[in-house]
C-alpha cells in the first residue's frame, strides 16, 4: 500500500493501572511526553474526563503545563476540553497563561460534551442510532481500501447512569446553562483575535488570552454541530474513529463539505484519532492489549474507566454475548500488532480519511510496553528501522526505564 507519511500525534487519558495509583500515572505521563518529542511525534495531547477511577487525566491545561515544563518544543494540547460546563473567557484566560509560559506551542481542542443535559440529550435523540443521530451500519463492513467500519451499537442505556449524571451536577452550577456550542466557539476565537464585543460594545481584552497564539481545533465523532462548525469557522477538526469507528468517516466528510476558508487555514484540515498497540510480534502486542476490552466495557456500561486491567486479570473474565456486542466496535476497530501489522492499519486509515495527520493512543498495564508501543511505531512509521535507528530506540527506552 502507499502511504502517506502524515504526522503522527498523541492522545494521552493518563491511565490509572490496577494495582498502581494517580500519582505514578501522571510520572508515567510526563515520561511518555519526553519520550514523544524525542521520537519525533508532532503533538501530545491530554483528553479530559472526569469521576473516572482508572484515568487521571481531569485537567488537560495543568497537564499541559507540566508537560511543557519538562519539553522543549513538541506541540501540546487538549484532547478536548469539555465546553459544556466552561465559559469562553475561563478558556481563553486558561489557555492564554500556556501559551504564555510555552509561548507557539499550545494546542486548544474543544469537545462539545459536558453540561447538565449534554449526555442525555445525546443519547435520548439517538434513539437506537449512531453518535450524532446517524443510522448506523447494521452490519461490519470495509471500505474499499480494507478499513474496518464496525456496527455501532446502542448507547441509550447511559442516557440514565448516575455515575454520568452526577459528574454533569458537579461540574456546573445549580441553574447553569450551557452555551450554544457554535457560540461559544465563536466567542473564543474573538477573544483570542481580539474581535469580541460585549453586548455594550467593550473589548474585554483579557490578559493573558488575548493575541495568543493558541492553535484551535474541533473535537468531534460524527457528522453533526461539531463537524458543522469547524468547517463553517474554517479550523481544524480532529475525527475519533477511536471513540466512534462507525461514523469517524461521515464526521469527515460533513466537515469537508462544512469548510468556509479562513485567515487562519484556506483548506479543510483534518485529524483522524485511532486505538493502537504495537508490539514486536503480532502475538506479543495481542497480550500486551487484553485489557482494553474490559476497560471499555466499564466505560460503556456507565460505571467509569476501571482502572487499566493486567493482561492475566483481563483473561480471567467471562464474556457474555452482550458484553461482546457492547464493546465489538472499539475492539474490533482497535490497530494492534507488529510495527508492520499497525502501519499498514493505520495507512488505510490515512487512506480512507485523507487525514493530514494521525493521532493515536497507546493504553497498556506496563508503562514500559507503552513507551515500546509509541517507539515502535515511530520508527516503523517513518522507515528507521536501520541499524542506527534501532540503536536509538533502544536508548529512548533504556533512559525512560532511568526516569
Amino acid at each position: 500500500m502507499t502511504r502517506n507519511r502524515v504526522p503522527l500525534g498523541i492522545l494521552d487519558l493518563v491511565p490509572v493501572v490496577s494495582g498502581s495509583d494517580a500519582g505514578r500515572a501522571l510520572c508515567n505521563a510526563m515520561d511518555l511526553v519526553q519520550v514523544a518529542e524525542q521520537l519525533g511525534y508532532r503533538r501530545y495531547w491530554f483528553a479530559e474526563h472526569h469521576l473516572n477511577s482508572g484515568v487521571a487525566g481531569s485537567a488537560p491545561a495543568l497537564l499541559i503545563a507540566m508537560a511543557g515544563a519538562a519539553t522543549d518544543h513538541i506541540r501540546l494540547g487538549s484532547g478536548g476540553v469539555q465546553s459544556g460546563h466552561r465559559t469562553a473567557l475561563s478558556v481563553v484566560e486558561e489557555f492564554g497563561l500556556l501559551d504564555a509560559m510555552h509561548p507557539g506551542r499550545i494546542d486548544l481542542g474543544i469537545g462539545r460534551s459536558g453540561g447538565r443535559t449534554f449526555f442525555k440529550d445525546k443519547l435520548e435523540r439517538s434513539d437506537g442510532k449512531g453518535a450524532g443521530g446517524e443510522q448506523p451500519v447494521r452490519r461490519d463492513r470495509y471500505t474499499d481500501n480494507g478499513l474496518l467500519i464496525p456496527v455501532a451499537p446502542s448507547l441509550r442505556h447511559l442516557a440514565g447512569a448516575p455515575r454520568i449524571a452526577l459528574t454533569a451536577q458537579m461540574l456546573q452550577q445549580e441553574g447553569a446553562k450551557s452555551a450554544d456550542y457554535g457560540d461559544l466557539v465563536g466567542d473564543i476565537l474573538g477573544l483570542l483575535d481580539g474581535s469580541y464585543r460585549s453586548h455594550a460594545g467593550l473589548d474585554p481584552h483579557p490578559v493573558p488570552g488575548a493575541g495568543a497564539r493558541v492553535e484551535p481545533w474541533i473535537l468531534g465523532s460524527s457528522p453533526g454541530e461539531s463537524a458543522e462548525v469547524a468547517g463553517r469557522l474554517g479550523l481544524r477538526f480532529a475525527a475519533s474513529y477511536h471513540i466512534s469507528p462507525a461514523t469517524a468517516l461521515s464526521a469527515a466528510r460533513a466537515y469537508r463539505e462544512a469548510f468556509v476558508p479562513s485567515a487562519d487555514l484556506e483548506r479543510p484540515y483534518l485529524a483522524v484519532s485511532a486505538d493502537v498497540v504495537v508490539g514486536p510480534d503480532d502475538e506479543t502486542a495481542r497480550q500486551v492489549a487484553a485489557g482494553y476490552a474490559e476497560w471499555v466495557r466499564s466505560i460503556r456500561c456507565g460505571e467509569g474507566a476501571i482502572p487499566f486491567p493486567d493482561p492475566v486479570e483481563a483473561t480471567r473474565r467471562h464474556w457474555t454475548p452482550e458484553d461482546e456486542a457492547l464493546v465489538h466496535d472499539r475492539v474490533a476497530s482497535q490497530i494492534v500488532g507488529s510495527p508492520g501489522t499497525v502501519v499498514e492499519g493505520l495507512a488505510r486509515l490515512q487512506e480512507a480519511t485523507a487525514a493530514d495527520e494521525l493521532i493515536v493512543t497507546t493504553i497498556t498495564h506496563s508503562h514500559q510496553d507503552r513507551v515500546r508501543s509509541y517507539a515502535l511505531l515511530a520508527h516503523e512509521w517513518t522507515h528507521q528501522l536501520d541499524e542506527g535507528a534501532e540503536v536509538d530506540m533502544a536508548d529512548q527506552l533504556s533512559a525512560s526505564e532511568r526516569r
